[in-house]
């Protein structure tokens, strides 16, 4: 390695070991990239059905809220248990096992006819959002150390390809029929496709940890999760001095003192501390957060933005739910094309810098908007921002929560780095919830321009921060 710059060195050497043998790296990859998209289409393609869920069960938004809440709720609690199991067993069986519970909670939801039912149908569906950090860990274990961050970049790709195509979906579905039942069966249709395509294309490679669960770790983790995540999610709802959610937020601290005693005790915890604090991984998951924040913020707050009428609200573009999926096509081609491009631009600069450029992409996709936002162009020119600057954040990110930690870690590191994006996009929806609902037009019950304008700007200073951390890093650890 004499002579090769250090920055170069991070993106090929320090992934730790070269895959045991040949690798099939091309049909791994299309499988792993379409797990993740279907993933992805799952949890964006109820956030425009969830006005006309309160309709068709009679029900308050505050209960209907519950079909997306339930997804996350799921998704926080398995993550780490399930990327944790495939270090122990095999990242390929925990992956099927993960399609496997969105295939039936797909077929749960589209056979559903009362709204606790579909809520429950939903919950077994979010079980699936360990899929993205399982896939990630395989790359590592799977790839030549030269293609790492241009298949982890492929992957993370999905997010934005699946997302946008929930959206184009609900869209064509919701102008045809007033049933939900289409939605979920066809999200059934794909992760069956999706499954057998893993099973017979992708080739779990990596080393296993071994050892027995650590149950204890696990339970604690899930009460703590659920705690603090409901807390979250419910405070604009139930107030955030309420008894219910300071009551929640005081059991997530009992309970999070209670795991960390019982981690730093057993002798194979579920999560080493040292993936949550230690230099490295900290500011990695740190700009998780930042970052969880400024992409689950687009997906509420460009829905309401674009359905707004300007005749009622005095701003918006009257759309429909299909038009906010096809002014969100530009972000899937973008994203496309800059993930894929992430790869080289990463061997030039480490991925810490690479992260830090796709965070301020991100940043000024925000803040075109929080300018000017009247035009469908405005819309546009954010979608096309939004997707470069995912598309290459992630790919460096996915590097740079694995690159330090052992090959049998690789699985629960990409775990939390995914789970503490979720939360990032928990606090995301009721920071700009409590913003809307503050600011509303008197007379329309509509949130004013200058609400939306200054979410936007908020989470374009969350890219910001992302963004500092990252190069903050880079400075600190020359050879990230």
């Amino acid at each position: 390695m004499t002579g090769v710059p250090a920055r170069r060195r991070t993106a090929t050497a320090e992934f730790g070991r070269a895959p045991a043998g040949p690798a099939r790296t091309g049909p791994t990859l299309l499988a792993l990239a379409a797990a993740g998209m279907v993933v992805s289409v799952q949890q964006t393609l109820v956030l425009p059905l969830l006005p006309r869920f309160g309709r068709v069960f009679d029900a308050p938004i505050t209960d209907v809220t519950w079909v997306f809440t339930a997804s996350l709720l799921a998704g926080a609690v398995a993550t780490p248990l399930l990327t944790r199991f495939g270090d122990m067993y095999g990242k390929k069986r925990m992956i099927l096992l993960a399609l496997g519970l969105l295939l039936t909670g797909s077929v749960i939801c589209a056979l559903s006819e009362s709204l606790g039912v579909l809520i429950a149908g939903r919950a077994v569906q979010g079980v699936a959002s360990a899929l993205i950090p399982l896939a990630i860990g395989m790359i590592r274990d799977t790839f030549p150390r030269e293609r790492i961050i241009t298949a982890i970049g492929v992957v993370s790709a999905t997010m934005g390809v699946g997302g946008s195509a929930g959206m184009i979906v609900t869209g064509l579905i919701a102008d045809r029929t007033a049933s939900h039942h289409p939605v979920f069966w066809i999200t059934a249709a794909l992760a069956a496709t999706v499954l057998v395509l893993v099973a017979g294309a992708a080739r779990d490679v990596g080393g296993r940890a071994g050892g027995r669960p650590d149950y204890a770790g696990a339970a604690l983790l899930a009460a703590l999760l659920l705690c603090l995540l409901l807390g979250i999610s419910e405070g604009d709802a139930w107030g955030w001095t309420s008894r219910g959610v300071l009551g929640l937020f005081g059991a997530a601290a009992a309970l999070g003192a209670a795991w960390v005693a019982i981690e730093l005790r057993v002798r194979a915890p579920l999560v080493r501390l040292n993936l949550l604090v230690g230099s490295r991984s900290l500011s990695a998951n740190l700009i998780s957060a930042l970052l969880g924040f400024s992409m689950f913020a687009a997906f509420t707050l460009i829905t309401g933005f674009v359905q707004a009428s300007p005749a009622t609200a005095g701003y918006g573009l009257d759309g429909s739910v299909l038009d906010v999926g096809l002014y969100m096509l530009p972000n899937t081609v973008t994203m496309l094309v800059s993930s894929t491009m992430a790869g080289r631009v990463a061997a030039r600069l480490g991925p810490a810098f690479t992260l830090a450029l796709g965070s301020t992409f991100v940043a000024l996709c925000y803040v075109w908007l929080a300018v000017s936002n009247a035009h469908v162009y405005d819309v546009l020119v954010f979608s096309s921002l939004q997707g470069t600057g995912f598309g290459i954040a992630y790919a460096a990110l996915g590097t740079l929560a694995i690159q330090h930690v052992p090959m049998d870690q690789s699985g629960i590191a990409s775990g939390i780095n995914s789970l503490v994006r979720v939360a990032g996009g928990s606090v995301a929806g009721a920071v700009t919830a409590s913003i809307l609902a503050a600011r509303v037009a008197p007379g329309t019950g509509e949130p004013t321009l200058g609400a939306y304008e200054l979410c936007f700007w908020v989470v374009a200073g969350g890219a910001v921060a992302a963004a500092a951390v990252a190069v903050a890093h880079g400075l600190r650890h020359r050879d990230s």
